[in-house]
């Protein structure tokens, strides 16, 4: 049985997206799609992205795992007692969607959603890179964001559409794993090697290079 009990009703406050673009910082450049704008009106959800939205390394962002980042408005607060002089509007840590009502640990791997027209479905937590403690000017951003247990959710779209602000994120099924977003982020942020819950979290329909990296993680740690 899924969660989601615990975290209806769930709409997005927030639609951001942007093209990849170079970025400076001092004498620090990046090339990143991170500088998410909020839009109005009617967006398409498309297999790999958001319409006038686009990532810069394919090889750890974007894809069809990795299609939709959704970070709830709740953790905002959080972050702004953090970062107190930073002005910390939506967008900001770069999600297509900032929604009210959808947290990691009510959300659960496998778990589909309507939007407006479009079907999504969660796949993993987000691992962040680089370019967060880029675009926050702080190095140990990254640390701070994976023991917070605010991640962000990932989701794949399972049929394209239409999505605009204020839509309800409608529950319809979850793969019955019961394994929640929040609980694959602990596997990295504690480096959690109990063999029967990393059996039930490889079972699930989590993203295959997430697998891929649980795996490894979880080898090195028995081999310690």
């Amino acid at each position: 049985m899924s969660n989601q009990a615990t975290i209806a009703p769930a709409s997005i406050e927030t639609i951001c997206v942007s093209r990849a673009k170079h970025v400076s910082n001092g004498d620090d450049e990046i090339f990143t799609g991170i500088y998410k704008q909020p839009v109005k009106g009617k967006i398409t959800l498309r297999t790999l992205n958001l319409d006038g939205d686009e990532q810069a390394d394919l090889t750890v962002h974007g894809g069809k795992d990795k299609a939709l980042y959704v970070y709830a408005s709740e953790h905002y607060p959080y972050w702004q007692n953090e970062f107190p002089d930073m002005d910390l509007p939506f967008g900001m840590f770069g999600e297509n969607l900032t929604t009210r009502g959808m947290l990691e640990e009510n959300v659960c791997i496998g778990d589909e959603f309507k939007i407006g027209t479009a079907i999504v479905r969660v796949t993993q937590p987000r691992l962040p890179c680089y370019k967060l403690a880029f675009k926050f000017d702080s190095p140990d951003i990254i640390k701070r964001f994976m023991q917070s247990g605010r991640s962000g959710i990932y989701f794949a779209v399972v049929q394209e559409g239409k999505i605009e602000q204020g839509d309800e994120l409608i529950y319809l099924q979850s793969d019955k794993h019961n394994i929640t977003v929040l609980e694959v982020a602990k596997v990295f942020t504690y480096k959690l090697n109990d063999r029967e819950h990393i059996e039930r979290i490889m079972n699930s329909n989590l993203a295959p290079q997430m697998k891929s990296f649980v795996a490894g993680l979880f080898a090195r740690q028995s081999n310690r």
